[in-house]
């Protein structure tokens, strides 16, 4: 059955072929359309065709690099539990806006429970890490809590996308 993305409210059709074309993706974003066409059994140009498409939809939000954070200096990463006064649209707009423009932000999470976000940030170190909490959100209006915890160590599952996290099904045959 295809799976549906939605996009600005459109929704975009995306079968079995489009799911191979992203599990090879986010296995290898530096696979040649070349060796990707062959892998989901397509042309090339049917392939690269597809992947625009995918692009242009959203399923495909982008490509990255993996680069080890020491590399720019930073040698401390945290997750801020942060806990707003109000719950009013304005608040958590105005918070989250705020927090995107931070270059220390590296990932941010608004949750259910007691918290109502997890910022993952990367600092400099213990000195950046605590200027960086006093100026950037102790002295937001909106923030009524925070709580961090040093992260020791990350690691990332790369078998995350190349497993599908739904049990496939066949997709409806055509005509």
């Amino acid at each position: 059955m295809p799976q549906y993305i939605r996009r600005d409210s459109v929704p975009e059709v995306v079968d079995r072929i489009d799911r191979d074309i992203l599990a090879h993706l986010q296995h290898d974003a530096r696979i040649s359309n070349k060796a990707l066409a062959a892998k989901v059994g397509l042309a090339p140009s049917s392939c690269l065709a597809r992947v625009r498409r995918l692009e242009r939809s959203g399923a495909l939000l982008g490509y990255h690099a993996e680069v080890d954070p020491r590399v720019h200096g930073v040698t401390l990463e945290a997750l801020v539990a942060v806990r707003l006064e109000r719950h009013a649209r304005a608040a958590i707009s105005g918070f989250e806006s705020h927090a995107m423009t931070l270059p220390e932000v590296r990932g941010l999470y608004h949750l259910t429970g007691a918290n109502d976000y997890l910022v993952h940030v990367a600092v400099r170190d213990s000195d950046h890490l605590r200027e960086f909490i006093l100026t950037a959100f102790s002295t937001r209006p909106e923030v009524a809590h925070l709580e961090t915890s040093l992260i020791f160590s990350h690691r990332r599952n790369p078998a995350f996308g190349t497993v599908p996290l739904r049990a496939r099904r066949a997709d409806p045959p055509n005509g």
